[in-house]
């Protein structure tokens, strides 16, 4: 209620970035201030044995994560998983660091229910990341979404990925290859089978030398045609790749005012205009892998209808983002217990 109310007033009479950085710093300070986390726990988290599940080998505590982009920098994931995340992807991560385009990039499209942004990849760099990421987590379980640099050609990209990879291993509980996190290009032009296993391949050969086993997943871009999806879909099954993250925000001015759209300019969609593509390639991806593989649905999840929409399709966890924006800190709760009051009805 306080929320709705009061702080999203507030929140949304601000530029988007500037309201970003407003409850970014405010999550971390209070992560510095004794009993900080535990209010926060106390204030917005739901926790039920039954809401509970394994997936590539890791124990969460709910299926609901926060989608890469809202910590960029990895630095208030504890107090996400305190607010009631199950899982927290920082990122993306670059090996260098970089500013992203110039502002301002991230625009409300309000009556979508959307956003649109052009950031680009804002990265603080590898070095930042392991700072932060190296910090006591308790009971957090957080993914790096890691990428290349804007200015390193494709064909060096491989060693940025490897960088991140190598530099992030111990800190990371699963990573996502993200290839296609950068507004400014074309997803289906870099996204080919021969471009995708030169990225991968050097992971796959450093994780079989280390003791512990950390999950890879593939990021995909709803703007590709099916059969591109179902070709990175046949990449995962025929690699040692452990599962996709499907999807990223689009290209596509479906759902939102194109006036308005036009007046803003270049960007990528996220929040309600993307709900149904979302739904359709991961149900795709199901479909093509039999089931067999993890799939963690992201895109448009705005209401507790929406995740639910997504786990029936095929995911095995779902991120928020663009829905946490719109709903706020309480969001996490309310998905959690629709998904309880689901599983009771069932019973």
């Amino acid at each position: 209620m306080l929320y709705g109310k009061l702080i999203k007033p507030l929140l949304f009479s601000l530029p988007p970035e500037q309201a970003h950085h407003i409850v970014t710093a405010t999550l971390s300070l209070l992560g510095k201030v004794p009993g900080g986390r535990w209010l926060l726990h106390k204030l917005y988290a739901t926790e039920d044995p039954s809401l509970e599940r394994e997936v590539f080998g890791i124990r969460f505590k709910n299926p609901v994560g926060m989608a890469a982009g809202f910590d960029r920098y990895g630095h208030i994931y504890r107090e996400l998983s305190a607010m009631g995340f199950g899982f927290v992807e920082v990122g993306s991560i670059t090996p260098k660091r970089q500013p992203g385009n110039p502002k301002p990039r991230i625009f409300r499209l309000d009556a979508a229910r959307a956003l649109l942004n052009r950031v680009g990849i804002c990265s603080h760099g590898l070095d930042r990341a392991v700072a932060h990421l190296r910090q006591p987590r308790g009971e957090a379980i957080v993914g790096c979404n890691i990428g290349k640099n804007t200015a390193t050609p494709c064909d060096q990209a491989p060693a940025d990925y490897l960088k991140c990879f190598r530099n992030l291993y111990q800190y990371a509980d699963y990573f996502t290859i993200n290839v296609a996190c950068d507004p400014g290009q074309k997803a289906a032009s870099y996204q080919t089978r021969e471009n995708i296993t030169k990225i991968l391949e050097p992971l796959f050969e450093f994780r079989r030398g280390q003791n512990q086993y950390r999950p890879i997943l593939l990021k995909v871009s709803p703007d590709l045609s099916d059969e591109t999806i179902d070709l990175m879909t046949d990449i995962m099954l025929d690699t040692p790749l452990d599962g996709m993250v499907a999807v990223n925000a689009t290209v596509s001015r479906e759902g939102v005012d194109r006036l308005e759209a036009t007046r803003i300019g270049a960007g990528v969609v996220s929040g309600q205009p993307l709900t149904q593509r979302a739904l359709e390639v991961v149900r795709r991806i199901h479909t093509r892998s039999q089931g067999t593989y993890p799939i963690i649905g992201v895109g448009g999840l705005m209401t507790p209808d929406d995740v639910r929409a997504m786990l029936d399709a095929g995911a095995a966890l779902v991120q928020i983002y663009t829905g946490y924006i719109y709903n706020g800190p309480g969001y996490v709760r309310e998905i959690c217990r629709a998904l309880l009051e689901k599983k009771a009805a069932e019973n």
